[in-house]
């Protein structure tokens, strides 16, 4: 491994690459994202998720609304009919706005969420459907991720359902997202790795397990 540099810090957390390589690597805890989940936020925040994650009305940004700024709601023919349509920034534009299946659902995908934060894009080079290595301290469990949604520009460490599924927590309690996973979570992001569009979990991990296994692999991971 060559020099390490440190790029930027968000929220305390430092973001690190080592010198002449692409990929850079963070440790944090993993705060739960269900956007994208079609049973993500119902209108009787009944949903999986609280609806005051969704926005409120006026000013939501995680469900789908129309030119009045009105939420749509899932029909008979949609996964969750009744309830609203839950959004990520990576979707495929093959499916129109109001298809729940345009957007990456939380309870299928193992994805991450990074900064809206112009310094840390701008350091990290880094580009939605990018691919990621997570990898959990506490129980050694590895898993493979696209980046595909947006948080808040000072707060990193934060992964879908299926991701935290993966790495042995489960988020749900009585049915709804309320159990992070607190520290020890180190992830490896591989700029310029993904083609911008949404993929399926076996995409997903056939494509960062070969990135990972050049990086260093398991043993690496485990000595940062």
């Amino acid at each position: 491994m060559g020099l390490l540099l440190k790029l930027v810090k968000i929220g305390g957390v430092p973001i690190q690459q080592a010198d002449r390589e692409s990929g850079f690597f963070y440790e944090a805890g993993m705060s739960i994202n269900a956007d994208g989940a079609p049973n993500a936020y119902h209108p009787a925040d009944t949903g999986i998720d609280f609806l005051a994650n969704a926005g409120s009305p006026g000013n939501w940004w995680a469900i789908v609304v129309n030119k009045d700024g009105n939420p749509f709601i899932q029909g008979s023919t949609d996964p969750y009919p009744g309830y609203y349509i839950s959004t990520t920034a990576l979707s495929d534009s093959g499916f129109v706005q109001q298809d729940p299946r345009r957007y990456v659902d939380s309870t299928k995908i193992p994805y991450i969420v990074l900064p809206g934060n112009n310094d840390f894009k701008k350091v990290t080079g880094v580009k939605l459907g990018d691919f990621a290595v997570v990898y959990n301290s506490n129980n050694e469990k590895l898993a493979f991720a696209i980046y595909a949604d947006i948080g808040p520009k000072n707060q990193i460490g934060e992964g879908s359902i299926a991701l935290s599924q993966a790495l042995g927590n489960d988020p749900l309690v009585r049915s709804r997202v309320r159990r992070g996973i607190p520290k020890d979570i180190v992830y490896v992001v591989f700029t310029g790795s993904g083609n911008g569009q949404p993929r399926i979990t076996s995409d997903i991990e056939a494509e960062t397990k070969r990135l990972f296994e050049i990086w260093g692999g398991i043993e690496r991971i485990k000595s940062l």
